[in-house]
């Protein structure tokens, strides 16, 4: 055995990588973008490299590095980090912020490095380690726009790729046209593909909608394509006069939904060949794949970007073949206790210095170049810049009611080929039929359904309708000279952006499917990119609907309801302090101070004690007057305030008294959108698709983004028709509100059971308008109508008569003839009455019972005694009267001295020593007998 042998078992013993001269397991590295598209590329590569081991006598060992494939210092790190563990070869991304980190380090290693991305032309001599799977369609771009004889093109791209291409594009047209460039290209960079509304309007409004418009999408995902193609049928410009050209490789995975009666033209290149059958056997295998396991699998399609991914790994897998059958000791010594060694080093170390190339990096390259391989993305071969060639992209193009199909071919080096209807074909403009179809939507007072006409003839045509928008719709075809024929919104809904696509009204009118939308349809910024609105032909808000409350009569204390409970408290309070301050300048002044003479002797008086003050005031207070009045000024400057503000506080109370007493009044649970977004007890939504939805979803005030989110956490708040939300909010007993325009709430109120309600004031401030598509014929003639009929006060003639003037809910009659006051309305006055008698008559005989029992302990007597004596007396009459039936009932009479010291011990002991304000006043003449005198002498007491 020589020492080749020997080396070759020792080898085999030691490491175990190696069966005849070749390895079993060879590394290759995978680095792949870390983003949700690329997980049908890795499970693709993942895929290939599973197949292929049932097909090799080898197998890959993968080391997969998932990165920002955009960001070259990741990249950088991680083609470093898979060199250095020992890898033949990398499968990696190619953008054109990191290409010189791929073309740096493939150079200088000898690194074979194969890509699915864009391939250049740039520094071709710093390519040679570089192999392209993807073919290059810019020569085919410019074949196209050639056969069109296109002399003017709008070209949008989105990323430096698109740019590169657009460099390409323009080398390549001036070539073809042997420096006569005669074509005008308008290059637009959109750096936000999936929102380029206003991009797309301005492109729109450039040129005449006479001329015919060429527009090339170059985007780098197909998402963003999508977008832009959805974006485009919502501005109305999927119509005649527009062409595009996508630039892409896989046109048939796009959803040209709305494209297909519109008259618009459509052509892109397929590089997938959907009738080759290797691409069919793959698919078959492809669909049946668990999801769970290979993520981005199990569908009946693939991208042509894993498509090429898979087919890197049958290059490389090819490639290795071509080397082991050519030397299958071709990698005897790289394999050293299972690790790649590069020489005398471990892998390939970016740190060393110097630069230690890959030795076998030549021969797989070279290898790689020579595959020739028929795979899911066709005939697979490589020139020596490493690019595709002998490729063949396939044409397809947009055909009115019938879709995307196949052409034409375009292939290196054949070029351009036609083979099916020519691609230039004019289609004749949809828009061009003169009866208008109006959409709607059936919302009362709008537009009702009409029943059967009275002679029983079935309705037909827009005789069927009857409501605003009818009249409305008939008044501007009379104006704009069309005839117009009135049909349903098929889903029943406004108009709300869902999945990428318009429902509704807003969806038939981008969709070509109607030419007018006459309804209550709400002007907003998002309906107004994809649609041309009128001037508003009516303006509302959003306002809230509620169930009306019961009224509430008013109370039997309703007539202290003019005046808050704190204000009656400060009255009150009021008059005392008044009263004080009057006892107190009362004490002081002197000209309060009186004298008071009685029967034999004087004193001084005050007329204000306290007693009297307090009832001063409230003798003003109730516009009554006092027994006495001031004397000081100070007194009187007291008086007159006090009057001043008793008139003022009276009269105020005068005038509110009234309302309260004869209205009935309705206690509603809310009064604000503050205060219903501030409480629990009541819920509120609106319909789940229209503009007072957004309106709550988008709003940055806090109040109205707090009720979007409480309605978004519970659907069930959420309603399919206004119809529904009406009757919702009468059957939840009070505990629903209804979000709505304000012009459906105000009509809604006027209908039968007449029992609900708006509250609070409008939201925000909208209109209704007329939607037409985007640069309609009709556009200028109907915004001119919707003027004309403003002017002339015709709108707010046809409001009137759908709102008000057939209105159910009739005033009721007693409300507005209601001047004289029910006993319920008064009732409190006549209570506080009867309690204020009862609470007189209850004083007073607390001080009946008082005096009675002071009586009886001054006369020490019994209370009963002393309370039979005083009832007597109270009965009979006044002192004077009773001392002067004492004084007559005597027999003969007494002399006059004993007269009158009998008449005032009578006074003091009815009347008491202790009561000084008694004034007695003695009887006028006293007649006295003299028995010594036959007549009657006359004496005058003084």
């Amino acid at each position: 055995m020589d020492i080749t042998h020997a080396m070759f078992w020792i080898t085999l013993l030691i490491g175990g990588t190696v069966v005849y001269g070749f390895p079993t397991e060879i590394p290759i590295g995978a680095i792949f973008d870390d983003s949700l598209e690329s997980k049908e590329i890795l499970t693709a590569f993942k895929y290939a490299v599973e197949k292929h081991k049932d097909t090799a006598p080898y197998k890959f060992r993968p080391l997969i590095k998932l990165i920002k494939a955009s960001d070259s210092l990741q990249l950088s790190r991680a083609i470093c980090d898979i060199m250095a563990d020992g890898v033949f070869l990398v499968l990696g991304p190619n953008r054109i912020k990191s290409l010189n980190v791929v073309q740096s380090y493939s150079m200088n290693f000898k690194m074979p490095y194969i890509t699915s991305g864009m391939a250049t032309n740039i520094n071709p001599h710093r390519q040679r380690y570089i192999l392209h799977l993807r073919p290059q369609f810019t020569q085919a771009l410019v074949d196209l726009i050639a056969f069109y004889r296109w002399t003017s093109i709008h070209y949008l791209y989105d990323t430096k790729e698109g740019l590169m291409r657009i460099e390409e594009l323009l080398r390549l047209i001036h070539e073809h046209d042997g420096g006569d460039n005669h074509i005008d290209i308008d290059v637009r960079h959109v750096p936000e593909p999936f929102d380029a509304y206003s991009l797309l309007r301005q492109m729109d409004h450039m040129e005449s909608s006479e001329e015919e418009k060429h527009i090339i999408l170059d985007f780098a995902t197909e998402n963003a394509t999508q977008s832009i193609l959805r974006q485009i049928r919502q501005m109305g410009m999927n119509r005649a006069r527009y062409h595009y050209l996508i630039a892409g490789l896989n046109v048939k995975a796009f959803d040209f939904e709305g494209f297909l009666y519109s008259g618009v033209n459509v052509t892109g290149f397929q590089l997938l060949d959907l009738d080759d059958l290797n691409l069919k056997i793959f698919l078959s295998d492809w669909k049946n794949l668990d999801q769970k396991i290979w993520p981005g699998a199990g569908k009946e399609t693939i991208s042509y970007e894993a498509a090429l991914t898979y087919d890197a790994v049958h290059v490389i897998g090819g490639a290795l073949d071509d080397m082991r059958n050519e030397n299958r000791e071709v990698f005897r010594y790289t394999f050293r206790h299972k690790q790649v060694y590069n020489n005398d080093s471990r892998g390939i170390q970016c740190s060393s210095d110097p630069v230690v190339p890959w030795k076998h990096g030549d021969g797989i390259t070279n290898a790689m170049q020579r595959v020739r391989y028929n795979g899911l993305t066709g005939n697979v071969a490589f020139d020596s810049k490493g690019h595709r060639k002998e490729y063949q992209l396939d044409i397809w193009s947009m055909q009115q009611r019938v879709g995307m199909v196949k052409v034409g071919n375009w292939s290196k080096p054949d070029g351009l080929v036609v083979t099916g209807i020519e691609l230039f074909e004019n289609i004749t403009d949809v828009s061009e039929n003169k009866t208008k179809r109006v959409t709607s939507i059936l919302v009362e007072p709008f537009l009702y359904k009409k029943t059967d006409s009275e002679d029983g003839i079935p309705l037909v045509g827009n005789d069927r309708f009857e409501g605003y928008c009818k009249d409305l719709a008939q008044h501007i075809s009379e104006m704009g000279k069309f005839s117009y024929q009135i049909q349903i919104v098929k889903d029943h809904k406004y108009g709300l952006l869902e999945n990428g696509s318009w429902t509704g009204m807003i969806g038939e009118l981008t969709r070509h499917e109607a030419d007018l939308v006459i309804a209550p349809l709400t002007i907003t910024s998002k309906r107004e990119r994809v649609v041309d609105f009128s001037k508003p032909f009516m303006n509302l808000g959003i306002s809230i609907m509620i169930k009306k409350p019961d009224k509430q009569k008013p109370g039997v204390f309703s007539f202290l309801a003019p005046l808050a409970p704190r204000v009656w408290c400060c009255v009150f309070l009021a008059a005392v302090v008044v009263s004080l301050i009057l006892f107190f300048v009362s004490r002081v002044s002197p000209s309060e101070w009186v004298v008071e003479k009685a029967l034999f002797s004087q004193s001084l008086f005050n007329e204000f004690g306290f007693g009297n003050s307090l009832w001063y005031a409230l003798g003003a207070f109730m516009q009554q007057g006092g027994d006495n009045s001031p004397r000081s000024m100070s007194g009187r400057v007291v008086a007159s305030v006090w009057s001043l503000f008793c008139l003022i506080l009276i009269s105020s109370y005068t005038a509110n008294l009234a309302a309260f007493l004869t209205i009935e009044r309705m206690l509603t649970p809310i009064n604000s959108v503050e205060e219903l977004a501030g409480q629990n007890e009541i819920k509120y939504g609106t319909i789940d698709s229209g503009s007072t939805r957004s309106f709550f979803e988008s709003s940055k005030i806090s109040v109205y983004k707090g009720m979007g989110q409480r309605m978004m956490e519970d659907p069930s708040v959420f309603v399919k028709s206004k119809r529904e939300g009406v009757e919702r909010v009468r059957s939840s007993k009070g505990k629903f509100a209804f979000l709505t325009e304000s012009t459906m709430n105000e009509f809604t109120n006027q209908r039968k059971p007449c029992n609900t309600m708006k509250v609070g004031d409008n939201l925000d401030s909208k209109g209704y308008g007329v939607a037409t598509p985007l640069n309609s014929d009709i556009r200028a003639d109907v915004n001119l109508a919707v003027l004309k009929l403003r002017e002339e006060e015709t709108l707010t003639t046809l409001q009137k008569k759908w709102w008000y003037d057939k209105s159910e809910c009739v005033r009721d009659k007693t409300d507005s003839k209601q001047s004289s006051l029910s006993l319920s309305n008064l009732a409190g006055v006549f209570y506080i009455l009867i309690g204020g008698l009862g609470v007189a008559m209850a004083v007073s005989l607390l001080e009946f019972l008082y005096k009675s029992k002071k009586e009886a302990q001054k006369k020490k007597t019994t209370l009963s005694q002393a309370i039979r004596s005083k009832a007597g007396f109270r009965i009979r009459g006044g002192v004077d009267e009773h001392c002067q039936h004492m004084h007559h009932s005597h027999s003969p009479p007494p002399p006059m001295a004993m007269e009158r010291n009998n008449h005032r011990e009578c006074v003091d002991r009815y009347i008491g020593k202790y009561e000084a304000t008694y004034t007695y006043t003695a009887p006028a003449p006293l007649v006295t007998y003299d028995p010594n005198d036959t007549h009657i002498q006359s004496h005058t007491e003084v």
